[in-house]
């Protein structure tokens, strides 16, 4: 999906309960995150640290590397979203700029928000290479479309096929699940089929329009998508030694990564440990378990935001010694001149 029209007003009735809910979630995110972080706090007592410290020690290299291997395989796909909003929007900035751009923004995403990494970065960094706002909306509404579609393939396959079971105290009818897991598979389908029936149309939503993409750029979002995810699982899978099947530790990721959007802390410190914890501490001894979440977060959050900041100041310098004429979407085989930065 993507944004394509520039904005237009907000009516009144409009802005009067976003303004309130703009005040209230200015102190009720800080409240519900202060909240947790309490209860992280009390309940870290009760962890065993020196397990997992031990299990830290106990890893081999070869099995850090492939970790790291797959981490950077996931980032590097990443990369790919923004890519993909490239050709769609058609804009002329080079493709290595692009796809650095993204994991750039990725990095940051993961350790700082979605806010600051997938949206402000963004828009920062390739507005310094001369993109207008419609075209970069367009590229952070793909980018954030095809990150959520393969979660739901991914996700809608594991409950579908049966692969995740939940406890018998969640008191969830059987088959709920897996009619939870083929709803997210025919949404997928119906995005796909919507992008076929209704290409080239537009809606207005609020101060954007609305635009879907082809449907053959729909069907790479959701492999592209899928794959990352995947990636992302099989990188833990391997750090908890294979004790844990791998639908199981990617369903676990899966609701982790959705608890971390409930609960927006930085990084989603304590949440991914919490969810891990909480889901698998019965199939894997809890030192063991913490320690493959630490390296997990080593390895895929803290290194690549190292990287990320590097690449930042690069893209930064790049831009200031090249400034931007024509970064602009091409229109009917021409693409029209802009004024330098």
């Amino acid at each position: 999906m993507a944004i394509t029209a520039g904005a237009v007003p907000d009516s009144t009735a409009e802005a009067a309960p976003a303004s309130v809910w703009a005040r209230v979630r200015r102190w009720l995110l800080p409240a519900f995150a202060l909240i947790v972080l309490g209860l992280l706090v009390s309940h870290a007592n009760k962890v065993d640290w020196a397990g997992a410290w031990q299990a830290l020690k106990a890893y081999s290299p070869l099995l850090l590397l492939a970790a790291l291997g797959l981490a950077t395989a996931s980032h590097a796909l990443y990369g790919c979203f923004d890519l993909i909003g490239r050709y769609h929007t058609r804009h002329r900035l080079p493709p290595w700029e692009t796809w650095a751009i993204a994991i750039t923004s990725y990095a940051f995403t993961l350790n700082l928000g979605s806010l600051v990494g997938g949206v402000a970065t963004r828009a920062r960094l390739y507005a310094r290479s001369g993109l207008d706002e419609t075209t970069i909306a367009q590229i952070i509404g793909i980018s954030a479309a095809t990150n959520w579609l393969g979660y739901g393939v991914v996700a809608g396959g594991l409950f579908a096929s049966g692969a995740i079971a939940l406890p018998p105290q969640a008191h969830v009818p059987p088959g709920t699940l897996r009619m939870v897991g083929v709803a997210m598979l025919l949404l997928a389908a119906g995005y796909v089929a919507a992008c076929k029936v209704w290409q080239g149309r537009a809606w207005r939503v609020r101060r954007r329009q609305i635009k879907l993409p082809p449907p053959d750029i729909a069907v790479m979002q959701l492999c592209v998508s899928a794959i990352n995810w995947s990636l992302m699982g099989m990188a833990m899978y391997l750090l908890l030694g294979r004790q844990v099947p791998y639908g199981t530790v990617l369903g676990v990721l899966m609701a982790a990564s959705i608890a971390g959007v409930v609960m927006p802390l930085p990084g989603g410190i304590g949440v991914l440990e919490a969810v891990y914890l909480a889901l698998l501490s019965g199939a894997v001894p809890q030192g063991r378990l913490m320690g493959a979440v630490l390296a997990y977060r080593a390895i895929y959050y803290f290194l690549p935001l190292a990287g990320g900041l590097g690449l930042y100041v690069l893209l930064e310098r790049y831009a200031a010694l090249h400034p931007a004429a024509a970064a602009v979407p091409v229109q009917d085989g021409v693409s029209a001149p802009v004024s330098g930065k």
